[in-house]
Parts: C-alpha cells; sequence; structure tokens
C-alpha cells in the first residue's frame, strides 16, 4: 500500500446546464480501435464512450471523468450517474488513486492494496457484470465480458417477435425473462440478489434509453445501431445523444412484464429460492444500506490510513447521489461519520 499515491477523490460533477440533443460522434471524438493495452470490459456504454475518447482511450478514468462522460455522451441524469459510478468505485475501483478501469484488472499503476487490485475493473460478478445478460454469458457458463452471437441472434428474434424488428420496452421485458429462465435451468450458481436485480434490469432499459439517435422520438432502437454499441463499441454514424436528461424509471416497466422476486439457485439449476431478506426493485433505500452494509464493509472490514479516508468521501458522495425523493433514508457510516 506504501507504494501508492493516494489522490484525493475528486468532487462529483453536477448536472449538465444544457441537456439538449447534440452531436457526440463528432470530430473531436472519432472511433478508435482498441489496442492491445487498453481495458473494455462488460458495459457496452463505457466501452463506447472511451473508444470515441470521451473517457480516457486505455479505459482507465476517475469518478468525475466517467460522471461528466455519461452525461455528455449520453444525457444520463446527474443522480444516476453519480450512484451507479460510486457503486462501481467502491467496489471495483482503487480508492486510493481514484482510478476505476471499465475492463479487467490494469497493470498501469503498479501494485495496489487488495481488495480489489491494481485499479479494479468492472468484475465483481453479481453487482454490475452479473447473470441473464442481454449479450454475455453468465460467469458459470463462459465468456462473460465479451459479445456473445448467439445471445445478440435471440435478441434478434425478440425484436422480430414484439417488436416489429426493434429493440423497446415490450422486448426487453419479453427477452430480459427468457435470459432469467435460460439462467435458472441452467446456471446452478444463478444469482439474482440485491444489487444484481436492479442492475439486469437497468441494462435492459439502458439501450432504450442512451443509444437511441436523440433526433429520433419513437424510443424504437435500431438493431444495426443496437449491435453498434453492443459489439463494436461504436456511436453509429452522426449520432446525436437523446433530447433531456433521463434515468433509469422504466426498468420497472420492463420488471414488470414478467415479475419475479430476488432469490438464486441453491446449489443446483431449477431450484430458485426468494430471499425476502433481499432488496427488490420497489426499495431504493434498502438498496443503498445493503449495498454499503453487506458489500463494501465487508470488501473493507477494517480499513485505515488513506484507505479508510477515501472510503469515508467515496461513501459520503455515493449517498448524496440519493434522490430527496426517498424518505427516511439514513445514511450509513460503517467507518465513522
Amino acid at each position: 500500500m506504501s507504494s501508492l499515491k493516494y489522490s484525493p477523490p475528486g468532487k462529483p460533477p453536477g448536472p449538465l446546464k444544457d441537456t439538449s440533443s447534440k452531436l457526440v460522434n463528432d470530430a473531436r471524438h472519432p472511433w478508435k480501435p482498441v489496442r492491445p493495452s487498453d481495458q473494455r470490459g462488460p458495459c457496452p456504454g463505457l466501452n463506447t464512450l472511451a473508444s470515441h475518447g470521451w473517457l480516457p482511450r486505455n479505459g482507465i478514468a476517475t469518478p468525475a471523468q466517467i460522471i461528466t462522460a455519461v452525461q455528455e455522451g449520453y444525457n444520463m441524469e446527474n443522480d444516476l450517474a453519480r450512484f451507479v459510478t460510486y457503486a462501481a468505485h467502491l467496489v471495483d475501483g482503487n480508492v486510493v488513486t481514484d482510478l476505476l478501469s471499465i475492463g479487467g484488472k490494469s497493470k498501469l499503476t503498479g501494485p495496489a492494496p487488495p481488495p480489489p487490485a491494481i485499479v479494479g475493473g468492472l468484475n465483481t460478478h453479481a453487482v454490475f457484470e452479473g447473470d441473464a445478460s442481454n449479450t454475455r454469458s453468465d460467469a458459470f457458463l463462459g465468456n462473460n465480458h465479451e459479445f456473445n452471437e448467439t445471445l445478440f441472434d435471440q435478441l434478434v428474434g425478440y425484436a422480430n417477435k414484439y417488436g416489429a424488428g426493434k429493440y423497446n420496452v415490450t422486448v426487453a421485458g419479453e427477452f430480459k425473462w427468457r435470459r432469467i429462465q435460460d439462467s435458472i435451468a441452467t446456471n446452478p450458481e444463478f444469482n439474482l440478489l440485491s444489487p444484481r436485480i436492479f442492475t439486469v434490469y437497468a441494462e435492459a432499459v439502458f439501450p432504450i434509453n442512451f443509444f437511441i439517435d436523440g433526433r429520433q422520438t419513437d424510443r424504437q432502437l435500431d438493431l444495426d445501431d443496437a449491435r453498434s454499441f453492443l459489439q463494436n463499441m461504436r456511436f453509429p454514424d452522426d449520432f446525436h445523444r437523446r433530447n433531456g436528461s433521463i434515468g433509469a424509471d422504466e426498468m420497472r416497466d420492463i420488471a414488470a412484464i414478467h415479475p419475479i422476486n430476488p432469490g438464486r439457485n441453491v446449489g443446483k439449476v431449477n431450484n430458485y429460492v426468494e430471499d425476502p431478506t433481499s432488496a427488490g426493485l420497489a426499495d431504493s433505500c434498502k438498496l443503498y444500506s445493503s449495498f454499503v452494509t453487506d458489500i463494501v464493509q465487508k470488501l473493507y472490514p477494517a480499513p485505515t490510513g488513506n484507505l479508510r479516508k477515501a472510503l469515508k468521501i467515496n461513501l459520503d458522495y455515493f449517498y448524496n447521489s440519493i434522490p430527496v425523493t426517498i424518505p427516511g433514508c439514513a445514511q450509513v457510516f460503517p467507518y465513522g461519520s
């Protein structure tokens, strides 16, 4: 730990002043192919931002850079941008160096205090990366980071059946249910507990909210454009971000098409057992508190020095991203206020 240079956590950016639609695949942000040392991972949206230079092209960024990039590139609403970024950073980043890899573990910053090693990466299973992804395999079954053509072909089939060849909320709900049922039937370690039950539906709605050109108003995602993001990590030509910032509230509409409570397979396939102690989609405050106590605090049970200092600051940023519309959600202080 002593070999790491401490970088105090930067203050999170606020909302954009201008949330109108604009060209984001522009001359200042051309697509460039991934270099061997670049980091890419399970999030197509972040991969695309890095490949266009809205994020550092090596895929290693500060939380402030990620928040700025998802707002500028996609018009993601500020509270959501801060919430998901600090959640990812606390679990998968290096809070001492204030850096997060959007891919696997990087070797670019020297040794770091485990866990997580080096700058981390979006690879803690069942948090952001997880089972029942639309285009990535379950970790138990294979490659859970790279685009899976077979799964995309299945998505196309569902788009043709339920969406007249487009990806929309109905297609998202039907296909997500298919992916969940497939995982229950084939993955003995299938996990849909909090926070994964939130992220599994968030990743289903993100393409609708962020991958449709902002000049288009019908909320129907063209499948060629979907492939551009999901596989090629590339904005479509002349792509404009959406008009007006947006969050992920529609994930509950997707989940409502085929409701399922939090749970997991216990010991074998086709043995999905609900867990009433897990936060569900209607309980954002419990999502927050259990994330801090059950994930972050267990990951860092007794931090000291700069690590403890950085964790406290980042946890404060994380809590302050919770909308004020969640009444009575008290802040949790695992390392003191």
